[in-house]
């Protein structure tokens, strides 16, 4: 018998389990919100006094800088070890009920209110195969990879995420069109649909899609929304190549989308949201900072570090980009969006002109 749900968060297989995973999550915060914030006081003062004011030292000057600092190492001793832990005990517990989930995942697919479509003849793209934070499969070749994404973010969110409540925020800031008409909106790489839903709370009267090019995410996302009763609406589909009409919708959220796709797919991306929102409408971004803004020392070489060690392939070069300058050329007016919990991300408003 499945130990059901804590709230909206599943539980383990065990309490075992949860407890093992509670430590895991208090060793991640240990190293993200104690140890990281030593590194950067320390390791900016390090690169400051070895790169003098008006140089701009290129990230493996500043790698070099830092490499001679022992907590660094540690840190990215830490940072690896618990992604590794978090994810061999969570997909364990989860694949201890396979069958359960599976059939629950699948005998909510003949429940609404919302529906979930997918083509059996979708093709994922190779790009979108990877092992995103080392989660194993990826979010879209492990049939439990919904489940496993949740129970694993949770400990990654060290515990403040446990109802959804950064993706709650996201959508309770996210900035509506200045005519206040919100009939129709869309969560870009919406994952397990916390912020869709999240969406369609704020938006009760919106037609509300989430898509996504992940099946296993999508097919959890329905579950959880159909468990509630909330009338939102999955398909899985391509951010770069949308089945939706021109003009479409009013509000887009994406959140930490960008740096998770090749630079090239970006390309495409963006100028397919311009397409398929009104005039007015807003793309509200969380996301990455990035060229864009400015970036501290030990800020890139915490993104470098990401991008080869906790399997973050394309992050590096929309760190680099310049992402505001790809929005205004698509049909964007930019400008800064409402500051949220995770300081780290940068937030936009961008209204289609």
């Amino acid at each position: 018998m499945r130990r059901d749900w804590d709230g909206l968060l599943p539980r383990t297989a065990r309490l075992a389990d949860e407890s093992y995973l509670d430590f895991v999550t208090s060793f991640r915060a240990r190293a993200v919100q104690q140890m990281y914030p030593m590194l950067e006081e320390l390791g900016n003062a390090v690169v400051g006094r070895e790169h003098p004011a008006g140089t701009a030292p290129g990230i493996a000057e500043i790698q070099r800088s830092l490499d001679a600092l022992p907590l660094v190492r540690v840190w990215q001793r830490f940072m690896r070890s618990h992604q590794e832990m978090m994810w061999r005990r969570t997909r364990a517990s989860i694949a201890a009920e396979a069958d359960q989930w599976l059939a629950a995942m699948r005998d909510a697919e003949a429940r609404g209110p919302g529906r979930l479509l997918y083509d059996p003849a979708f093709v994922v793209p190779d790009y979108a195969r990877v092992e995103v934070h080392l989660q194993p499969g990826g979010y879209t070749d492990d049939p439990l990879g919904g489940p496993v994404f949740h129970y694993g973010t949770h400990v990654f969110y060290q515990g403040e995420n446990a109802q959804d409540e950064q993706h709650v925020e996201m959508a309770r800031k996210a900035a509506a069109p200045r005519d206040g008409a919100v009939r129709r909106v869309l969560d870009l790489a919406c994952s397990i649909g916390q912020a869709t839903v999240a969406l369609k709370q704020r938006f009760p009267a919106a037609e509300t899609w989430g898509i996504d090019v992940a099946l296993p995410l999508l097919r959890y996302a329905h579950l959880r929304a159909a468990e509630r009763g909330v009338d939102v609406n999955f398909q899985q589909a391509l951010a770069e190549q949308m089945p939706f009409p021109d003009r479409h919708f009013d509000l887009v959220l994406s959140y930490i989308l960008f740096h998770e796709i090749p630079w090239r797919i970006t390309e495409r991306v963006v100028p397919e949201v311009a397409r398929v929102m009104r005039p007015g409408g807003t793309f509200c971004i969380y996301e990455f900072p990035n060229a864009s803004g400015s970036l501290s020392p030990v800020a890139q070489f915490l993104i470098d570090y990401d991008s080869h060690d906790n399997c973050e392939p394309y992050s590096r070069e929309f760190v680099r980009a310049d992402f505001h300058g790809l929005l205004r050329d698509s049909g964007f007016d930019v400008a800064p969006g409402p500051k949220v919990a995770n300081g780290f991300l940068q937030s936009i408003v961008a209204t289609r002109r």
